[in-house]
Order: C-alpha cells, then structure tokens, then sequence
C-alpha cells in the first residue's frame, strides 16, 4: 500500500501558482495594450499642425502640444545632456532655463542637440557657444520631457560651481534641484524655425505603437497557453482518479 509523502506539496498549488500567472500575463498583456493606444494618441497628437498657444505659466498642457512663452533666457545657468547620439555622433542636448515671471518655476527649455567634439571638451569654450540675448524674448517650441534612460549610474549633476554643468539623464527634480528654484514639470522641445537653438529634430518616442501591441501578443499567447495546459493536466488528474 503507498502512503503519500510526509513532505509532498498540495495537489492545488500547481494550479494556483499556473492561475497567478496567467493572471500576471493578462495584466501584462492589457498594459502593453494600453500603452500602444497612449502612442497611438501621441503620434497623432505630434501630426497635428495647430497653432501655439501662449502659455502663462498656469495652465494644464498636453504631450506635444504646441506652445509659445514670452520671457527672459536664464542663459548663466545652463545644462548639457551627455550620451545623446545623433546620427553615430556623440553630443549633448541643450537645456536652458526661461523665466516666464519672477517667482513663478522657471520652464526648461531644449534647444537642441550640439556635438561633443572631444572627450574633454573646452567648458569655457562651450559656454561662449551657448550665449542668449539678456533682453525678453518669445520662445515657441512642443511640450516634450527629458530623455529617460534605460539605467543610470551616479549622480545625475555632479556637484560643481562651474557652468555651464554637464547631467547625465537628470530628472526635473534633479535640475531644479541644481538650480535652487522650481522648474515646471515638462519641457519645451524649441521649434526648429526658432533663432538660438541647434540640430533639433524632434520625433516621438522611438518605441511606437506597433511594438506595444506586439509585446501584448506575446504575453496573450503565453497566458493562453499556460491557461490550456492548466486545463489539460486538470482535466487528465480528474481521469486517473476516476
């Protein structure tokens, strides 16, 4: 006569643990979904031609939308993006802060992308490239953000008292932090027919709409299968106790 194992595992785990997962890819499946639509939205919100809106510094935005800001460049206080390759050549994006009124978060400004040139570029040098017009100026552009990284390592802004500072990937709460002042939680993508700027050549995120719903394939095939072998090997344990 067998007796079962003083230590074997309860017949329904296997079950339970097959049912969390289908569950985990179905939630995975229904997120990927979910993203390609927001890019859906996206891509046609960036094909949009509209007009830019003046923006006061209050008002709610939308990705891309156009805009346009009268103000002052804060042109002493500036920031270079590092690791942004355009074209195979490694350069920074140009951030700069524009002070819409005083008092209120100042609005991050990308004028674009400049090239490296060197491995340990003349700061002095870039900072005479870099200079703004101190008078009031209106500044159009798209509402975009910072690049995001895959994964970032060490300080975002080294410490320093030199400027312009170079940031890896920072975050808005890194810049603002930088700058000892508030910053708005977006950042205008300058209009490429604007003076002041450099290669801009903005597009949405490389990651389109496509790729989501095919990633949301991908877990919807493995929930479903996972789901039909659960059923099998429940339905073949039911025969053999029969």
């Amino acid at each position: 006569m067998n007796t079962p194992a003083k230590n074997s595992l309860p017949g329904w785990l296997p079950f339970a643990a097959g049912a969390l997962l289908v569950l985990q890819f179905a939630g995975l499946c229904a997120w990927q979904i979910s993203r390609g639509f927001e890019k859906l939205e996206q891509r046609e919100a960036w094909g949009e031609p509209g007009t830019f809106s003046t923006y006061y510094g209050g008002d709610d935005v939308r990705p891309y939308q156009p805009l346009q800001a009268t103000g002052q460049w804060d042109g002493a206080r500036q920031f270079l993006l590092d690791n942004i390759i355009l074209n195979s050549r490694y350069g920074y994006y140009v951030v700069t802060p524009f002070e819409i009124a005083p008092d209120e978060p100042l609005l991050l400004v990308n004028r674009g992308w400049m090239e490296k040139g060197g491995l340990q570029p003349d700061i002095a040098a870039l900072a005479r490239s870099l200079a703004l017009p101190q008078a009031r100026v209106t500044v159009r552009g798209r509402v975009g953000s910072l690049p995001k990284p895959g994964m970032r390592l060490g300080e975002a802004i080294p410490a320093s008292t030199e400027w312009p500072k170079t940031a890896v990937y920072p975050t808005t709460g890194d810049v603002a932090a930088a700058l000892g002042r508030e910053v708005r939680p977006f950042v205008l993508l300058m209009d490429p027919h604007d003076d002041g700027g450099f290669v801009r050549h903005w597009v949405p995120e490389e990651m389109g709409p496509g790729k989501h719903f095919g990633y949301a394939l991908q877990w919807f095939a493995m929930g479903a299968v996972l789901a039909g072998l659960l059923v099998w090997h429940y339905r073949r344990r039911e025969r053999e106790h029969d």
